[in-house]
């Protein structure tokens, strides 16, 4: 009894503030049975997604899917008593609701008894997998305005003679109201939920793929999620704090994969001037002509505007980028400075000591005394851009999710999240690297790597601290030692003006030398403070190629890489259209995507992205909610919650007894 007044007057302060929430016993207790039941259900499904790259609808088909788990249950409930024909046609209805009710009642005559049948079997749905949440976090889940007619239908008990004609009056009340379609959205939309407790996005929303604010906009919509920074979001949120060098890195992508819709359509960010100066300043650029062209959408002289304008941001990113990298020279990145290694009379380049010839050597904005100075001209073009994405309401507020969400890295219940990689020698030991004065490997590097991120976006403007950083979104971009690039070097300039392509090599990291070495594994994951038996480095960023026989499964099972080529681009070099890592109470499996073919079709033959699913782990005994994070962080909260009961008890905190918090 004395350990605990001693207790809880040391801890007298903090118990006052909670009694604030929990102003009687009776809260309390309220709350410490929500908490301790809640202990006692299995844990929730994670999925695990990455390199998105701006695919927004193959995203929303495997959002809307939950990579082929509701179809999987649509099948476990339905199979002896529903047609296959008609079990595709109700996942669709759950995918798409709105689309799917639209071509319904084009082609059925008899609504009403649709719509009771169709009723029935997605209450059916939705209460098998809320069978996983608390009643509470089930209604959490529930679209406004329709907890309480979705509450009722969920816990009717069918065997239950006296509320059977409840149940009936319910759904048909729904449908003479002309409000069945409505309560079929806010059901498929609760199952879609339920279907994923949290998700797991391991970078690279942005470039390459067209629509990649779509994808952001359906992230901000989604009940839990939370995102580990790749390299292309960096450079995102670098190009929305201001970073020139970023900008014209974007703008680059953007030119090179026909995004420029991307840039003004979208964003609103005006590059009338950029064409301008790039016309007016060089000629044609056939060298320059984009990676992706949509020629039924563009006409040649589109095209080669295009050329131009790429050319124009090119030469300015390589200017912008050396000057970084004589303000830093802690970034040992001296190699890439080469517009003062060309030769304009011999047209070549000397790289590594070796002189390559040039494809272009065209260069009438650079001053050869000066290679790294911007014009006047190039000065105006780029303040201009700078001033358009730094205004973007729209931008910024993705920017600001990715910071409010995202990190360098994530632990979640044992497993270590992060797009790339964490830098090491050949030896298998972790890269120092020396920024800022100071030596950092390992979880330091990338705690460091994270501040210096929040302090480009976040650090007062007009500073030395807010400047230093935003060089810093650059290197983590593209940087020799960068957690998100994982490479040696970036070989922008040699892609653009030399044909030899033994100079486009970009060397990895020696970290992807070692992931199909456990001890490697484990050494990494105990770094960060993670030493289950079942616990694993999930990664993005580097493409799988299932094509060949690669398996995402490394490290004897404790690696698991999760690029499996969302982006277009990438579908031949994999063989797929994407993978998902499926985390539930009782096992770890990881789903390969086919390719996804259009919302359209989806709808209208009820075609469904084809996964297959390979369960690489089984638990012993299946994880409740207490064996996770938030189990730890509801035993916290217990032990606290008993403190202060005892401080009710003991008469140290007075209550506050009103009707409205004597129940939770």
């Amino acid at each position: 009894m004395k350990e605990k007044l001693i207790q809880i007057r040391d801890n007298r302060k903090y118990l006052r503030m909670l009694s604030q929430k929990y102003p009687s016993i009776q809260d309390v207790a309220a709350r410490i049975v929500n908490l301790a039941s809640y202990d006692a259900l299995p844990k929730g499904t994670e999925h695990f997604i990455s390199d998105l790259h701006g695919e927004a609808d193959a995203f929303i088909h495997i959002l809307n899917n939950a990579s082929g788990v509701i179809r999987e249950k649509v099948d476990n409930l339905f199979d002896h008593t529903i047609p296959l024909n008609e079990r595709d046609s109700l996942a669709t209805l759950v995918y798409y609701p709105k689309q799917k009710l639209e071509l319904v009642k084009r082609q059925n005559t008899n609504m009403p008894d649709w719509y009771r049948i169709t009723i029935q079997r997605l209450v059916e749905l939705a209460r098998l997998l809320s069978s996983k949440y608390s009643r509470k976090i089930t209604r959490d889940r529930m679209p406004i305005g329709y907890e309480y007619i979705i509450d009722e239908l969920l816990h009717t008990n069918y065997d239950e003679q006296n509320k059977e004609k409840y149940y009936d009056t319910i759904i048909q009340t729904m449908i003479q109201l002309d409000m069945a379609d409505d309560l079929i959205v806010a059901l498929s939309s609760l199952i879609k939920s339920l279907a994923v407790d949290r998700l797991h996005i391991l970078g690279d929303i942005f470039d390459r793929g067209p629509r990649p604010d779509i994808i952001m906009e359906k992230l901000m919509e989604h009940h839990s999620v939370d995102i580990q920074w790749g390299n292309h979001d960096i450079l995102w949120m670098g190009a929305a704090a201001g970073s020139r060098a970023c900008i014209a890195n974007v703008l680059n992508n953007c030119l090179q994969y026909d995004n420029v819709d991307l840039i003004e359509d979208v964003y609103g960010i005006n590059l009338r001037e950029l064409a301008l100066f790039a016309q007016e300043t060089y000629g044609d650029c056939p060298v320059f002509t984009p990676k992706v062209v949509n020629t039924s959408k563009h006409g040649s002289k589109e095209v080669r505007l295009y050329a131009q304008m790429k050319k124009a941001i090119d030469v300015i990113m390589l200017k912008l980028e050396g000057r970084i990298i004589l303000r830093h020279p802690e970034y040992h990145m001296e190699d890439r400075l080469l517009l003062d290694k060309i030769n304009y009379e011999a047209k070549t380049v000397t790289i590594g000591g070796v002189a390559y010839p040039m494809r272009d050597c065209s260069f009438p904005t650079v001053n050869p005394q000066d290679p790294y100075n911007l014009t006047p001209e190039e000065e105006q073009v780029m303040e201009n851009i700078k001033q358009g994405f730094k205004r973007c309401e729209k931008l910024q507020r993705h920017v600001s999710f990715l910071y409010s969400k995202g990190e360098m890295f994530t632990c979640c219940n044992g497993n270590l999240l992060f797009h790339g990689c964490v830098p090491m020698e050949k030896d298998g030991s972790f890269s120092r690297i020396e920024l800022d004065g100071q030596t950092y490997f390992g979880r330091e590097l990338m705690n460091h790597c994270e501040t210096l991120a929040r302090q480009a976006y976040f650090a007062p403007t007009n500073t030395q601290v807010r400047a230093h950083a935003k060089d810093f979104m650059w290197y983590l971009w593209c940087g020799k030692n960068s957690p998100l690039f994982g490479r040696n070097v970036m070989t922008t300039f040699e892609r653009l003006f030399i044909e030899d392509k033994t100079t486009w090599a970009e060397p990895k990291n020696p970290y992807y030398d070692h992931v199909n070495q456990e001890k490697m594994c484990l050494n990494v994951l105990a770094e960060f403070g993670l030493s289950s038996s079942h616990s694993h480095i999930v990664n993005g960023h580097v493409p799988v190629k299932a094509k060949n026989g690669e398996s995402p499964i490394k490290g004897n099972g404790r690696l698991v890489v999760i690029d499996g080529g969302f982006c277009r681009a990438y579908h031949n070099t994999t063989g797929i259209a994407g993978y998902t890592l499926i985390s539930n109470s009782n096992d770890m499996r990881i789903v390969a995507h086919e390719p996804f073919t259009t919302i359209e079709d989806a709808v209208e033959n009820n075609t469904d992205i084809h996964s297959t699913s390979n369960i690489f782990e089984f638990l012993e005994k299946r994880m409740m909610v207490a064996d996770t994070d938030s189990g730890e962080v509801h035993r916290e909260k217990i032990e606290d919650l008993k403190m202060l009961m005892n401080a009710y008890r003991m008469g140290i905190i007075k209550q506050t007894h009103t009707k409205e918090n004597l129940f939770l």
